[in-house]
């Protein structure tokens, strides 16, 4: 919640107020906050303050792609503004309900999956498939944004077709119409699932049980495919 704030207004808006198009201030975690992807070319986005934010017309503070929180000077009030936004819209994690002697089977082929399980990434762009290998054991997966080739070529090496949602370490990938992977995440075993489900900085690995997992990665066009971790 910075004291200046991204807005996306009309081109001829920003023209008559004299403010200034500065795209170039986003940052990936800035344009996840506000939620900032594919604004048409006739619009501008404009830092504005508060007071700035205000005297937009009714119209534009409507258009929003999402609304804005601004400081209190609170420190407990503006934490709890933060956290309420981090829980928006997303299921709560249930690592805590795997019981240790499950975490321990998964360790076999998942031995960084309970350390990574309800933490977040210190930045946006680490993704599904950095978590997938992270869980397995590839050191600095889970801080990257990993890219589809690598992440083929890793279920190349260490997995093998198949795999069963109630075992640890079956990686559920779901793919396009071309082939290409859109989405992934891991089964602990006993109907436990781990993924993250974007890029955001507010995305949290997840565990979940098997049916929410799967309903939650769910869309028109995806088809799901099983593979089995054979190595860490």
């Amino acid at each position: 919640m910075p004291a200046v704030q991204p807005f996306v207004v009309p081109g001829e808006l920003a023209a008559a107020r004299g403010w200034i198009e500065e795209r170039e201030r986003l940052t990936f975690e800035v344009l996840d906050t506000f939620e900032l992807y594919g604004t048409a070319g006739s619009e501008a986005i404009v830092w504005l303050t508060r007071q700035q934010a205000r005297s937009l017309p009714a119209a534009a503070r409507q258009a929003q792609p999402t609304p804005h929180r601004w400081p209190t000077g609170r420190t407990e009030q503006d934490l709890l503004t933060v956290v309420r936004y981090v829980e928006r819209r997303r299921r709560p994690s249930r690592h805590h309900e795997v019981s240790d002697q499950q975490w321990s089977k998964a360790a076999e082929v998942l031995p960084h999956g309970r350390q990574l399980a309800g933490t977040f990434a210190s930045s946006s762009g680490p993704n599904c498939f950095g978590t997938v290998m992270a869980a397995a054991g590839v050191t600095g997966a889970n801080d990257e944004w990993m890219q589809v080739g690598p992440f083929e070529q890793w279920l190349e090496n260490v997995t093998t077709p198949g795999g069963a949602d109630g075992q640890p370490g079956t990686v559920l990938v779901w793919r396009d119409a071309t082939g290409a992977p859109a989405h992934a995440g891991v089964t602990i075993g006993a109907g436990w699932f781990l993924h993250k489900p974007s890029q955001g900085w507010m995305s949290p690995r997840l565990v979940l049980n098997i049916q929410d997992g799967k309903s939650s990665a769910r869309h028109p066009g995806l088809r799901l495919h099983r593979r089995q971790i054979t190595q860490s």
